[in-house]
């Protein structure tokens, strides 16, 4: 089997494994989010999911128990937040399952605190309704919020850059960071109804970026010159900037959730490969792999084998595909032959043919080996397998995480052979202890 499939649920399979249209559960997604959940007047409860995560596959049948039993009292829904990270960034997902309710104000859900049982689930939601219903009957809200909140809801305007023909050069060509630029004019309608979204997106993609992503504003009726060299002829035109390179042209939605999603990408585009990282004790195994869906381990030789010139070739390698397969968010890590005896033994590498490669996943306890060379071009395709879905597969020795032990880490130099301790045979007696031996 597929590691990928024995994992959990590859992407592609994750609406069918987790919920489909024969269900009561909403499957959300950043194009029918804004329409459905946002502008709803309606109390939703959100399911924010992985399709990896193992809590989230025991929580799917009460959901679904949930979703059937609140039909037409209150919404229940739930978004692939791995698949649209977007979404769950928007709203602070940090860790799967995590439930939100979405009441009166839907530009602030709530974090739903209550059990995981289907009993419990429909529980919090009745007490959320009754707490809305009061609120009205208060006269405290007043529908969904949505058209009362400041600009369409959650943006500031302010994080939106006002760009000009004066500072468009300086701002946009000539910085690092990249750019999401709308051309509008001030009487179109179209703009009108893009000016929240954008406005909600520049908030969201700055605070999750840390202002990597920027988006920015021309008004084409006024700064002619910047807008007549990129060829703007209809309204709202939206490009794309990256240093060095040619602008290109935003084909994605026009919802924040659209927006977000694709600057995001551009973000993982331009962002630093993940780190790979010795492995010196179980917290930093234990980091690295449970936060990943997949954890790649190298066990590189022995430094006396190599020396620091060999290893760092062979990191070089393994750093080369996690800039490639960085979006994936991988864990990745290394360890010297003989540092983890238990951890080789576990994967079948121990003793013999280093460099080796597992790539694992901890919660199924699941591991496939790399069986081609260790470069460049063996490695990715040993990946390439796995994130398609294919490669086969084997379970951890022992059933469970193998004990890993507290390690120094390498200082980046050759080793060297220990020195043997010198005897100064001149005070012993051989002829004494050769009679002693004879029989």
């Amino acid at each position: 089997r597929a590691l990928i499939g024995v994992l959990g649920c590859s992407l592609v399979l994750s609406v069918q494994a987790f919920y489909s249209a024969s269900d009561d559960v909403v499957e959300l997604n950043p194009s029918n989010f804004n329409r459905e959940v946002i502008q709803s007047d309606s109390l939703w409860l959100i399911e924010f999911y992985a399709p990896w995560c193992g809590h989230c596959q025991n929580l799917t049948p009460d959901w679904k128990k949930a979703a059937t039993a609140l039909k037409g009292i209150v919404k229940i829904g739930a978004v692939d937040a791995d698949q649209h990270k977007s979404l769950g960034g928007q709203y602070g997902v940090r860790g799967f399952p995590t439930i939100k309710i979405f009441g009166a104000n839907k530009n602030k859900p709530e974090e739903y605190q209550g059990g995981r049982s289907s009993q419990a689930i429909v529980d919090g939601a009745m007490n959320a309704l009754r707490s809305l219903v009061k609120e009205r009957l208060s006269g405290k809200s007043g529908g969904s919020g949505y058209s009362k909140q400041s600009g369409g809801g959650g943006g500031s305007k302010n994080d939106v850059v006002e760009l000009t023909d004066d500072n468009f050069n300086k701002m946009v060509l000539e910085s690092d960071d990249v750019w999401l630029v709308e051309f509008f004019a001030p009487w179109c309608g179209h703009c009108k109804n893009l000016e929240p979204e954008w406005a909600a997106a520049a908030s969201a993609v700055k605070e999750q970026t840390k202002g990597k992503v920027r988006l920015g504003a021309v008004d084409a009726t006024v700064h002619q010159v910047v807008s007549g060299r990129y060829g703007i002829r209809g309204f709202p035109t939206i490009k794309i900037f990256r240093k060095g390179e040619e602008p290109e042209d935003y084909q994605g939605g026009r919802s924040r959730g659209d927006i977000i999603e694709r600057a995001l990408d551009l973000y993982s585009d331009n962002a630093a490969p993940p780190e790979l990282v010795e492995i010196l004790s179980e917290d930093i195994m234990k980091k690295t792999c449970e936060d990943s869906q997949l954890c790649i381990i190298a066990v590189l030789p022995h430094i006396l084998d190599t020396g620091a010139s060999g290893r760092n070739d062979y990191l070089d390698v393994m750093m080369k595909n996690a800039e490639k397969y960085k979006k994936k968010m991988w864990g990745w890590l290394w360890t010297e032959a003989g540092a983890q005896m238990e951890l080789e033994a576990s994967l079948g590498i121990g003793g013999f043919g280093y460099p080796a490669m597992a790539a694992i996943n901890t919660r199924k306890m699941k591991f496939a080996l790399l069986r081609g060379s260790f470069s460049e071009k063996g490695i990715n395709e040993f990946l390439r397998e796995l994130s398609v879905g294919r490669g086969s597969t084997a379970t951890f020795g022992g059933g469970s995480m193998p004990k890993i032990h507290t390690v120094e880490a390498w200082d980046g130099k050759d080793g060297q052979l220990p020195e043997e301790e010198d005897y100064d045979l001149s005070d012993v007696d051989l002829d004494d202890d050769l009679e002693k031996d004879e029989l």
